[in-house]
């Protein structure tokens, strides 16, 4: 036991360290992973502030939650460029998409309450506006789980200086509302088809039912309840919470006019909050899930919220992974992108928000979290050959400019030391990984090039973009 005893001390001590929060939260800032890996190649591994430089992303801040607690939370970079405001933890992201959540706790809570209905028909409640019922009745669970049929997927908001349309509106596509009218396109449990008009009906029925504002039912019977004290549905934004705010800004790194849209589609994506808030929404899910909790909805409520409607993955206000282990949201509004998970036992998860249009960084971030928490349902990374070389013949082929049309996109290719740098648009110079003589891939961009003659052309699954070399 004398022998042992110093052993286990100096082993035991170890252990806990290469568990602790703050070493796991180095692990995530310096483990971040790019889309691809090359095969018989160490893996590449980027850090945060790398990264935002890289891909040009002012800030972008994070939580994660184990145990049913949030084990940390930090923010990095800028919440405003130009006044070199950081991004802390009390600062405030658009969670864009991710409001259907928290919309779909606040319905559920009236049919908890026996005001609502989730199978009856939507007409029973709405007095101002009535869709068009020609393909079948529409309910609430269609609405939450978009299988109403119902057209809008999104919204682009409107300038802080637009004057804003009232929900009725929106819904007939009637100005000021910049989007077309909410109209059937398929009939009801048909098919999943993402609507975000769908979820702007269910909008309408809450107030319509409540007799009250959206944000004021929202703040008092979802957020406040839930610890979400930061969190607000107002649009625009109070005055007093300017502070708190992030600006939006656009993929070229300019600020968005106004520093920010405003979203009057308050259900599908006006929603300011903060990963530490969204954390609690999603610890009191799982904790309501377990039985251990009842602050808005009952166990038997969430069970339902979290159980599939029509397909495997959509529920009501909230997708589930393909194998149920994951509840989760993705979010993106004009300048800003975000994504949460929750598992559905052991209380683990992640909420990640951006102020740029660009999921990258997000995705780089949750393949961090995933590898050094062990949560491998989020390690997504394509594996390719890489080139150990590449000729000087290739690097003087395809040096030169190539330009797509339509829209106008420009990408330089440019000699560096022995290999090529794409840069587009004059931004950042991205190094170019050769898996052919004729094909490569960036980490900063998740798709395939291939180059050919004077042809540069992009494919990443879902589209196909051409650029056409420069004469001279």
């Amino acid at each position: 036991m004398k022998t042992l005893f110093p052993l286990i001390c100096l082993f035991f001590p170890l252990t806990l360290l290469a568990q602790s929060p703050g070493d796991n939260q180095r692990r995530v800032e310096n483990g971040l992973m790019p889309w691809v890996q090359f095969k018989d190649q160490p893996a590449m591994r980027f850090s945060i502030e790398e990264r935002l430089k890289a891909l040009e992303i002012p800030g972008v801040t994070i939580a994660v939650i184990r145990d049913y607690k949030v084990e940390w939370a930090k923010g990095y970079g800028w919440a405003d460029k130009e006044e070199k405001r950081p991004v802390t933890t009390e600062t405030l992201f658009q969670a864009a998409s991710i409001s259907k959540s928290l919309n779909g706790v606040a319905i559920l809570k009236l049919v908890q309450d026996g005001r609502l209905k989730l199978d009856e028909d939507i007409n029973t409640y709405l007095k101002t506006w009535h869709p068009d019922s020609s393909k079948g009745t529409i309910t609430l669970a269609h609405l939450l789980s978009h299988t109403a049929g119902l057209t809008i997927h999104g919204f682009p908001g409107y300038e802080t200086t637009d004057k804003l349309p009232t929900t009725e509106q929106i819904l007939m596509g009637q100005k000021p509302a910049n989007t077309s009218e909410v109209k059937p396109f398929a009939a009801p449990g048909e098919m999943m088809q993402y609507s975000g008009g769908g979820t702007t009906v269910s909008q309408l029925i809450l107030t319509t039912i409540t007799g009250e504002p959206y944000e004021q039912y929202l703040q008092r019977e979802v957020l406040n309840p839930m610890g979400m004290t930061q969190s607000f549905y107002n649009q625009p934004p109070p005055a007093g919470k300017a502070s708190l705010l992030a600006t939006a800004y656009e993929n070229d790194g300019s600020r968005v006019k106004g520093n920010y849209h405003v979203y009057p589609e308050q259900g599908a994506a006006g929603l300011w909050t903060n990963p530490s808030d969204l954390a609690k929404y999603i610890i009191e899910t799982q904790l309501s899930k377990a039985g251990k909790s009842a602050k808005v909805l009952s166990p038997e409520m969430t069970a339902k919220r979290l159980t599939p409607y029509l397909d495997k993955q959509s529920a009501l206000g909230v997708f589930i992974n393909a194998d149920g282990r994951w509840f989760s949201h993705n979010g993106g509004n004009w300048g800003f992108a975000c994504t949460y998970s929750g598992s559905m036992e052991g209380g683990n998860g992640f909420v990640v928000m951006t102020n740029v249009s660009n999921h990258l960084i997000i995705d780089e971030i949750v393949r961090a979290i995933s590898t050094v928490y062990g949560w491998k349902d989020f390690q997504d990374t394509e594996k390719f050959p890489l080139l150990s070389s590449i000729p000087d013949s290739l690097i003087r082929r395809y040096t030169g400019t190539y330009v797509r049309q339509s829209p106008k996109t420009t990408i330089e290719i440019r000699a560096s030391g022995k290999g090529l740098n794409a840069i587009v648009e004059k931004g950042q110079p991205y190094q170019m990984y050769f898996t052919q003589a004729d094909k490569f891939v960036l980490t900063e961009q998740p798709a395939m090039w291939t180059l050919a003659g004077d042809t540069l052309k992009m494919f990443n699954g879902r589209r196909e973009a051409i650029f056409l070399r420069e004469k001279p």
